[in-house]
């Protein structure tokens, strides 16, 4: 029995997927999550899920983070991204750091079912038209991807704060933590991203954002 995961922060785009997928696959299972933090359990929950439906913008997922950390942690289940975003350079970067398809949300529900089939059967799939311009994604770029794929959930929250430009006082209140535990988030980022201030913790993510 197929096993599907729907990892979207909308509801009711949820309820109209689920809703028009189920008749075509009428003996599938259907899982449901709203956040990074609830897709990851729900995987740990469910290790034969046999594809997950991931939004590139759910909480949690900025910057490519959700796909990079739901591919890491579980390798062995293919994620096709379905999202508004769809310009080229989007899902060139979504392919080149692991998906395994791409569907633009505006696309028909036939469609989305064909492109569901096409990667359980170990394919990938694209929008037509879309393959000969998508471009590679470059080692410095999927350096930068590995980098930020190695942050927990809690370091990543707090790399966006650092972007935002708030002191440790402020990421504490936002997060309700002493500044003693932001302080060691941040140490273990500059640790893995190999710099020693914030601004080159931030440049470095920004010159990933920058290409797309």
């Amino acid at each position: 029995m197929e096993k599907f995961l729907i990892a979207d922060d909308h509801p009711l785009f949820r309820e109209a997927l689920k809703g028009a997928l189920e008749p075509l696959f009428p003996t599938a299972q259907f899982e449901e999550s709203d956040s990074l933090e609830s897709t990851l359990v729900i995987l740990e929950e469910n290790t034969d899920t046999s594809l997950i439906l991931l939004d590139l913008n759910m909480p949690g997922c900025e910057n490519f983070y959700g796909l990079l950390r739901v591919t890491s942690d579980f390798p062995s289940i293919p994620v096709v991204v379905i999202s508004a975003s769809d310009s080229v350079a989007v899902i060139s970067h979504a392919m080149g750091m692991g998906a395994s398809g791409f569907i633009p949300k505006s696309s028909s529900t036939m469609t989305i079912a064909t492109a569901i089939n096409s990667v359980v059967a170990g394919d990938t799939w694209l929008p037509e038209g879309i393959q000969n311009s998508i471009d590679e994604v470059s080692n410095e770029q999927l350096e930068i991807a590995n980098k930020i794929a190695t942050l927990t959930p809690k370091q990543f929250q707090v790399l966006k704060y650092l972007q935002s430009g708030k002191l440790n006082k402020q990421i504490a209140y936002d997060m309700n933590v002493t500044e003693a535990t932001i302080k060691a988030h941040i140490s273990a980022i500059f640790k893995k991203f190999d710099v020693n201030t914030r601004t080159q913790a931030v440049l470095l993510v920004e010159k990933l954002q920058n290409e797309i």
